[in-house]
């Protein structure tokens, strides 16, 4: 009786040392920069870039072309962060970019360019912390990163004057960040949100990710992972939650997502558009994979924005 009560107490311990030992590998590769790796991100979102290569080089090739250059601001806690700034005209029409997880401001936007700058509207294409130029060791998952897109609309304001209407687009973690900023009480000069397949929270795609790809079980390595993470980037992985945050949102919201995409379920984002307080629209883009709407139906992407757009801008 006591070797079998030995057994099961030495098992339950080497499983704790596992979850252990599984959870930090699982923070480690996923919260901490420069171990996030965006060919894992590529591979794991599963769409195939290289069929709209022709068409990003040349839009690529017209967006730098036109002036632009390097801006920084310091974030509340004291972090450097990066932007590349695309003035147009008389700069009273702006669009602020959030880019995807692992990602940065000059590669999510390239084809976008072709929409916003070409119609006039300057850009701001943020490097979010710890990612790109942006100082950083923890990434925020928008949690963070919406206190800092407070800081760069009012940079923007500061740098264009207080007659210019800002839009917000973000996509994937770019996506859960501006809405996670829906949430906070913004300047007048915020017209509209728009976000590209973002989810609700960094648990819940967490899991999703866990059960789809790795099948594995979400708990407890979620859990030790989010008390961790409170620990050393100052908030737990279901702290800001996308679909509650737009309970308080007062700008109108333009939702778009793919229904192929199986990174970011797109469940996520019919359950954001129910919760929503706003104004709101939903795309939903037939056969679209993990951040690929724009590319997979141009049309009606663009024919969205213009509709969402054509009502809040000047």
């Amino acid at each position: 009786m006591k070797k079998g009560t030995r057994a099961v107490a030495v098992f339950a311990g080497l499983l704790t040392v596992a979850e252990a030992g599984g959870s930090a590998y699982f923070y480690r590769r996923t919260m901490k920069r420069g171990k996030a790796k965006v060919e894992r991100t590529m591979k794991m979102a599963g769409t195939d870039w290289n069929q709209y290569m022709p068409l990003i080089e040349e839009r690529k090739e017209y967006m730098m072309a036109q002036p632009h250059e390097d801006v920084y601001l310091r974030s509340g806690d004291g972090l450097r962060l990066h932007a590349t700034w695309f003035p147009v005209g008389d700069q009273k029409k702006t669009v602020i970019c959030f880019h995807g997880y692992t990602s940065r401001g000059m590669s999510d936007y390239i084809g976008l360019s072709g929409y916003y700058m070409k119609r006039g509207y300057s850009m701001l294409l943020v490097d979010e912390r710890a990612h790109g130029d942006s100082e950083g060791e923890y990434i925020g998952f928008g949690c963070l990163d919406r206190m800092d897109a407070l800081n760069w609309i009012e940079w923007l304001i500061h740098r264009t004057g207080e007659e210019t209407q800002i839009l917000l687009h973000g996509t994937s973690m770019g996506g859960a960040t501006v809405l996670m900023t829906s949430g906070l009480k913004l300047p007048g000069q915020v017209r509209g949100i728009i976000s590209d397949c973002g989810f609700t929270s960094a648990k819940e795609v967490f899991t999703h990710v866990l059960h789809s790809m790795y099948h594995l079980p979400a708990f407890p390595m979620i859990q030790i992972a989010s008390l961790v993470n409170k620990r050393k980037a100052g908030y737990t992985l279901d702290e800001c939650n996308a679909s509650r945050e737009v309970r308080k949102a007062k700008v109108p919201i333009l939702l778009i997502h793919g229904d192929a995409d199986t990174f970011v379920p797109c469940s996520m984002c019919r359950e954001i558009y129910e919760n929503c307080a706003s104004e709101k629209r939903m795309l939903i883009v037939k056969g679209a994979a993990h951040a690929e709407s724009y590319y997979k139906d141009t049309a009606a992407y663009e024919n969205a924005l213009n509709e969402f757009i054509g009502g809040i801008i000047k």
